[in-house]
């Protein structure tokens, strides 16, 4: 939830996916494990339930991050904080690839309640539950605690994921910027609930949570009216993008790294007709994807394009 890992330890890196812990994190864990020390015998086994929650946040964000590449998209880092975590994701501007994206991650959790239940279970039938009543605690804490997680993270409230989900499945029937538009005010809505839950509960966190929701909210609608506004430009015909197979507006929107002029590349066949400079990859403004302006040509030659 942080927009960088600027404040972060770098753990490790799987699959080209760098793991940042925000030091924050190990503030929060020593008041949490403090705050429930006498759930257990020991202190040892609130240790390893914060540890356990760790394990769950973390593989849940590589959820959402090894079901982007697997579409296609790009996702290099995850950043981990008191409060959850964020996958830096970027799949393809599709709206089937953007759901896989994003319902991976809760699925690790559903993946998780099914183990932690056989777990249970196993523990029960062969009498460990009586012989150690601690890890039967463990195990039922963590059911508990994951099915708050996904349960809280599935609320139809923009950007957790069940928002974003929301926003996905809308995007099929009106579009990328309309359903963009409808996840953020329906977002705002939750912000409100979220705030008189503070207030109710006297919660610094469901707080922070608000505030956290309420900053994305005023972003995404600002990315959706951009997209409303960007899906209104004439096109040019011949063009399409390779990622997203839209066509290219028609237009002065792209800037010459080299004098700063503005141009259409695609009129100019990717020049700058200012200071001649020659530019083999344009990026989609759409998307956001460069590509190389031959796979341009291509793309338009595509069926249906």
């Amino acid at each position: 939830m942080f927009s960088n890992s600027q404040g972060s330890i770098r753990l490790f890196r799987f699959h080209g996916i760098d793991l940042y812990l925000h030091w924050s994190w190990f503030l929060v864990a020593v008041y949490e494990i403090n705050g429930r020390a006498r759930s257990y015998s020991s202190i040892g086994w609130n240790v390893m339930e914060y540890l356990a929650l760790f394990l769950i946040v973390m593989l849940h964000e590589f959820g959402h991050a090894l079901a982007c590449r697997q579409v296609g998209g790009n996702a290099n880092r995850i950043v981990l904080w008191p409060l959850g975590g964020v996958a830096y994701v970027n799949p393809p501007q599709r709206p089937g690839a953007t759901l896989w994206s994003i319902a991976a991650g809760p699925l690790v959790n559903v993946a998780f309640l099914v183990v932690l239940w056989a777990l249970g279970m196993l523990n029960r039938s062969t009498g460990w539950a009586d012989a150690i009543p601690n890890a039967h605690l463990f195990l039922r804490s963590l059911w508990v605690i994951n099915l708050g997680l996904l349960i809280f993270n599935m609320l139809p409230i923009y950007p957790l994921d069940g928002g974003q989900i929301l926003r996905s499945l809308l995007w099929f029937v009106v579009g990328r910027a309309r359903s963009l538009m409808a996840a953020t005010v329906i977002g705002f809505l939750g912000v409100a609930g979220l705030v008189a839950l503070a207030f109710y509960l006297q919660s610094m966190w469901f707080g922070f949570i608000a505030a956290f929701i309420l900053i994305n909210c005023w972003s995404g609608l600002q990315h959706a009216r951009a997209l409303l506004k960007l899906a209104k430009l004439p096109r040019t015909p011949g063009f399409a993008c390779p990622s997203c197979e839209t066509a290219p507006p028609a237009g002065a929107y792209w800037k010459c790294s080299q004098c700063g002029q503005g141009f259409d590349t695609f009129q100019s066949r990717g020049a700058c007709p200012n200071c001649k400079a020659q530019f083999a990859v344009t990026k989609c403004l759409d998307c956001g994807v460069a590509s190389p302006m031959t796979s341009w040509i291509a793309a338009s030659r595509m069926p249906g394009n």
